[in-house]
């Protein structure tokens, strides 16, 4: 057994537990550590020469934690050194622990992006959801939200990240990328990701966000389609699409009191976007290319799932 410094002798007796101690103590509980362990061991665990290989534990967690408070690999460092609640949560101790350095923190997430594996650990917790019938099915509701990206050109190419775009919301133009998702009607949890330009419409990504048995969709006014809608009723599936209004007309008493009715479930979808972006304060693409940010999109959707469904989660565990 590791015998503690005195510095951790002296968290582990001080008065008061600090906000972030708290979430890490509740998001430790939730995390299914050893379904997603599994999941990147035959990835991670290879035979090498020189100093040995962090524990995949410690740099999951320590990834974990970049994704809760928007660190970049520097920054995940400096926290280690820095605060002894981050240090607890990985498991690290000054007094008789390395502290993993900018490079292999680096190289963890360069693991996880080479093989998919963002992806994957969203499947996991998916499934781990699912088992306990809090992600359930019948119904989802689809929205999309725009991810801001730096618009500079200081860089070696001399231009804007080619992968994002510009599209206008409101009078309002924003350059970066969209994240799309689909949620559970039932639940609020979500069970479908896609990622792409910023000028990509929402509603071509309908078909991508709908499972094969769902009986009511929700969506706010930008998936309008009077097709679909047509399609959906032969399928006996409920088109609860909030109605929008057409030129030169105005939506009739019905059909306003329709769309409160429906909005008021449409609203779940927005507490996935509070969390991300408020909870986990990813407002903006760390990194060029699609491809890094759609894994960092899914590691903070299978996070932010836990999030909403930690309380349930710890229940059933106490």
């Amino acid at each position: 057994m590791k015998q503690q410094s005195f510095s951790s002798l002296e968290q582990a007796h001080k008065k008061k537990r600090t906000k972030r101690e708290v979430f890490l103590g509740e998001m430790d509980s939730v995390v299914p550590w050893a379904r997603l362990e599994a999941l990147i061991t035959p990835h991670y665990t290879k035979p090498r020469k020189g100093r040995p290989q962090m524990p995949l534990s410690v740099m999951l967690r320590i990834y974990f934690l970049q994704q809760w408070y928007g660190l970049s690999d520097p920054g995940a460092e400096e926290a280690l050194y820095d605060m002894h609640s981050m240090r607890d949560f990985a498991g690290l101790d000054l007094a008789h622990d390395a502290i993993p350095d900018e490079t292999t923190i680096l190289n963890f997430r360069h693991l996880l992006e080479a093989h998919n594996l963002a992806e994957a650990l969203f499947g996991v917790v998916s499934d781990y959801l699912e088992e306990r019938s809090l992600l359930m099915r019948g119904g989802t509701i689809m929205d999309a939200t725009l991810i801001a990206a730096s618009p500079s050109t200081k860089n070696e190419a001399g231009k804007r990240d080619p992968d994002m775009s510009q599209s206008k919301k409101g009078n309002q133009w924003y350059f970066g990328m969209k994240t799309h998702i689909g949620v559970d009607a039932k639940s609020g949890l979500i069970h479908t990701v896609k990622t792409t330009t910023g000028k990509v419409h929402d509603a071509k990504l309908t078909d991508d966000l709908i499972r094969p048995d769902d009986v009511i969709i929700f969506g706010d006014k930008g998936y309008v389609s009077d097709k679909r809608k047509r399609a959906s009723r032969a399928q006996g599936v409920l088109w609860a699409v909030k109605d929008k209004r057409k030129p030169g007309r105005v939506l009739s008493a019905s059909q306003k009191k329709r769309n409160r009715k429906h909005g008021v479930v449409r609203a779940k979808v927005e507490h996935v976007f509070r969390v991300i972006k408020c909870q986990f304060g990813y407002r903006k693409t760390r990194y060029r290319g699609l491809a890094k940010n759609e894994a960092q999109i899914f590691s903070l959707m299978a996070l932010a799932n836990l999030y909403l469904a930690r309380r349930c989660l710890r229940a059933e565990s106490a």
